[in-house]
């Protein structure tokens, strides 16, 4: 092997070995940096933290807030509604049952067969029904006896999967989407129209007993049982 040979043996090698240097003490700055990086990230997560004393206050706060608001109309700055549901589902419910969405340009019928613990919901109809703009700014009265037809022709239609009791009465559930203060588990005044909706006479009105009306004006053996209303409906 040459002398020439040999010098270029020995400089490669040291350029490899430099090489290998630099890479091996960039990648321990790098380990570095990342530490760094990582020590600054968690001390502003530290510094960002709510203390949890804090946020047990926050707590006790709005906990305060909720109760004064339920206990008066203005007594909070937090809007609170009453619920007048005392007792909730436990799954042994038998029979048949409706349920009646009003809240927009449409309006939604159900009809649900309930079997108790073993059979659950046996049965199911739904039917979306679309409200002629002229009667969302006529009068309550054309308005619910719309309603009111059309829930009884899909009434109608109850076929022989649903099954009422002899001598029970049809229960319906009524939501009604829009601002109501709620009295009882069945009744509720209506606060004003949203969604394009203007009835003037139906301001200050209970809309179940309106919508019990119109039922009876179309000879429906039924009643509202329960309204529920929509919590992001914003009282003005």
């Amino acid at each position: 092997m040459g002398k020439a040979t040999t010098r270029v043996i020995l400089v490669l090698s040291v350029a490899a070995c430099a090489a290998a240097g630099f890479v091996v003490r960039q990648r321990i700055l790098s380990k570095i940096k990342c530490r760094r990086a990582l020590a600054v990230l968690e001390e502003f997560q530290q510094s960002c933290a709510t203390p949890l004393t804090l946020l047990r206050d926050v707590v006790d706060a709005m906990e305060a807030e909720m109760i004064a608001g339920l206990a008066s109309e203005k007594g909070s700055r937090l809007q609170m509604l009453l619920s007048y549901v005392k007792n909730l589902p436990t799954g042994h419910e038998n029979g048949l049952f409706y349920a009646l969405d009003l809240g927009g340009t449409n309006f939604r019928v159900l009809r649900v067969q309930l079997g108790g613990v073993e059979r659950r919901v046996v049965n199911q109809e739904f039917e979306e029904v679309p409200i002629p703009q002229h009667l969302m700014v006529s009068t309550s009265k054309e308005l619910f006896d719309y309603i009111a037809a059309e829930l009884g022709r899909f009434v109608a239609t109850e076929g022989e999967n649903f099954h009422l009791p002899a001598g029970q009465q049809r229960e319906i559930g009524f939501t009604f989407s829009f601002p109501v203060k709620q009295t009882s588990i069945d009744s509720g005044t209506l606060v004003n129209w949203t969604k394009g909706f203007s009835v003037a006479d139906m301001i200050g009105k209970d809309v179940v007993a309106t919508l019990n009306e119109a039922l009876q004006r179309q000879g429906l053996d039924m009643r509202v049982s329960a309204l529920v209303m929509v919590i992001n409906c914003k009282l003005q």
